[in-house]
């Protein structure tokens, strides 16, 4: 066991379930931003290692007491000055608790009474405010510009000696303005679809996240994330305030209308300082330049703002990963059914695989369409159990056309992740959070191989950043009610359900007999407390989706972990023991929603018999 001594910082925003529940969607994507672009930027400029993440908040460990403070105390200004066009009410701020204190490490995590101790100033500290430690304040004073403020000492909860606890403050009084961007900064809002057919939106949005994907390319362009932009889809907009909101230079607004082997794309630049026009074009091309069109969209707005386009960079814009105009549109359509039904519709990933397979026919290197290839049997291996692939042959495919695409190692993950070849997987889950923190499927991977350790906050904090990633994704703002409950967090459990449950019920509004939305749905409504609504949800489920296997260890997990009827559970589980494959078992060995069981006769007798028959087998 290894001890030392070191600076701790606990940061929690105030009033956090409040802001969600008024804006949900709204409130996650600013604190994403404010987390990248001011606490983590801050953190890693003092020298500092966030060694845990948990929602809302994150403790952090600095070798330096006054590097710590000077960290907080930057945080704060920094937050403070980039929320304070927003309603007193709505802002995001800290509370931050300091301490310098010695704690235990093991492996990448800290424990000890430094760190509670830490947890216990940050309750204290006053709303956008730091509060520190008398040991941490008798290393600092006097080596920085600051001044203490005694608050006495406090008697913190399961910390045997009182604190004495001083709050801190600039000792000129003046708050900084937030630093001007070093570099020019723009987002890509979603191309409206003009096509007048509801069905070509996923062309519009490809053509969106494509532009997105072109100009993140540029390295003296900023390029807000398409989680951010896609929150504004389909609203009217005031650009001024999204510029505001998103802390950028220029917006970019467009729209797409395709019509045979036509294609119309108009586009103006936005300086968001002016509200002026910096460029505008309209475009009227055959389909079959469509690639020729995006490339000359992307030059042309560097051109406009006056940026150098490097050489690589050129090159990097018009490497794509196919020249065919057509599958690349059953690639955009597959992955618009793929993201609308999170593969956990049985028609919904049938179509998907069946346009991917087409999208391959036509152009047999196209890696983006062998990963999500991958990743779509994977899937249906273990959920509806219709193909022996796994997807493993898909991905390394994938892996040797491109290398460097993360959801091409995303799905060799999944695959390693559902075989319980752990460390395997970790390796390919790294590389592909490295490459594009922002992949969806990566994070996905991740918050299950977190689950798989039990490491809970770390899956809770990869599950959310999914959630985040895709708005109508229920699969991992689902699951990651069980990481909460997992980890005791019961009101984070509840905010996690309400957002869950809002958005199954729109899916449903589109499709009734989605059976696993129906079965996310069931957990959510119980621990939302509405048994009633759940038992009818319950029925629908197995009338309308009765094969769906995905679906009843699903509707299994919540009657058992909700305790709603345990022997009920176990019943629908034992009914898919004779059947499950390597995949599905391995997952039950680690799901903390068999916790409740995990020691029940039924549940140790039905396990061993899978693993006999699989061993056999």
């Amino acid at each position: 066991m290894q001890r030392k001594l070191t600076a701790i910082l606990s940061a929690d925003v105030v009033g956090y379930s409040g802001l969600m529940e008024a804006d949900e969607a709204g409130t996650l994507a600013r604190l994403k931003a404010n987390r990248r672009d001011i606490f983590d930027r801050l953190v890693a400029r003092h020298g500092g290692r966030v060694f845990k993440l948990m929602g809302d908040g994150a403790l952090v460990e600095f070798s330096s007491a006054v590097a710590a403070v000077s960290c907080a105390m930057a945080i704060q200004e920094a937050t403070e000055a980039a929320e304070r066009d927003r309603p007193e009410g709505k802002r995001i701020r800290y509370r931050i608790g300091l301490n310098l204190g010695e704690v235990i490490v093991e492996g990448e995590d800290i424990y000890g009474e430094g760190v509670n101790v830490a947890a216990r100033l940050q309750a204290l500290a006053p709303v956008a405010g730091v509060a520190v430690s008398q040991s941490l304040h008798d290393q600092v004073k006097g080596k920085a510009p600051l001044d203490f403020a005694d608050m006495g000492e406090q008697t913190l909860k399961n910390i045997e000696a009182p604190v004495r606890i001083f709050s801190v403050r600039r000792s000129d009084g003046e708050v900084p303005t937030v630093e001007s961007p070093s570099r020019l900064s723009i987002c890509v809002l979603p191309f409206a679809n003009m096509s007048g057919d509801a069905e070509q939106e996923y062309f519009s949005d490809g053509i969106s996240e494509d532009i997105i994907t072109d100009l993140s390319k540029v390295s003296a362009l900023s390029v807000i994330s398409r989680n951010s932009a896609f929150m504004y889809k389909g609203k009217h907009v005031d650009l001024p305030k999204v510029a505001r909101d998103l802390k950028v230079s220029h917006v970019l607004e467009g729209s797409v209308r395709k019509s045979g082997g036509r294609v119309r794309i108009t586009a103006q630049l936005i300086d968001a300082a002016t509200n002026g026009h910096v460029w505008a074009e309209r475009y009227d091309r055959d389909l079959t330049d469509i690639f020729a069109l995006q490339d000359e969209i992307s030059q042309a707005i560097v051109g406009a703002l006056k940026l150098k386009l490097l050489p690589e960079e050129k090159k990097a814009i018009e490497r794509r990963g196919t020249s065919n105009p057509e599958a690349y549109q059953l690639y955009l359509m597959a992955r618009q059914y793929r993201d609308t039904g999170n593969s956990g519709s049985k028609r919904a990933a049938d179509l998907s695989i069946r346009l991917c397979r087409r999208a391959i026919e036509i152009e047999p290197n196209y890696a983006q369409a062998w990963a999500l290839l991958a990743l779509l049997l994977a899937n249906s291996k273990l959920y509806f159990e219709t193909s022996r692939e796994d997807g493993s042959a898909e991905a390394e495919r994938a892996l040797a056309l491109d290398p460097n695409l993360a959801e091409a190692h995303a799905a060799k993950a999944r695959v390693l992740n559902r075989n319980a070849r752990y460390q395997e997987a970790l390796v390919e889950i790294e590389r592909a959070l490295a490459l594009d923190p922002d992949c969806y499927e990566a994070n996905r991977e991740a918050a299950i191989w977190r689950t798989a350790q039990h490491d809970y906050l770390k899956a809770i904090d990869y599950f959310e950043r999914a959630a985040s990633l895709v708005d109508s994704d229920y699969y991992a703002a689902g699951m990651v009610i069980a990481i909460y409950q997992a980890a005791g967090d019961l009101e984070g459990a509840k905010r996690a359900a309400r957002r869950a449950l809002d958005r199954i019920e729109k899916l449903l509004a589109n499709e009734p007999d989605h059976g696993s939305a129906l079965s996310f749905g069931v957990n959510a409504l119980l621990v939302l407390g509405e048994d009633e609504r759940a038992k009818e949800w319950i029925d629908r489920a197995l009338l309308l989706d009765p094969d769906n296997i995905n679906m009843r260890y699903n509707l299994a997990c919540a009657l058992i972990n909700q305790g709603a009827d345990k022997e009920a559970g176990l019943d629908l589980l034992e009914a898919l023991a004779g059947r499950a494959q390597l995949e599905a078992v391995n997952w039950w060995k680690v799901d903390p929603d068999m916790d409740a069981v995990r020691e029940h006769p039924r549940f140790k007798a039905m396990l061993a018999a899978a693993e006999a028959r699989l061993a056999e087998a």
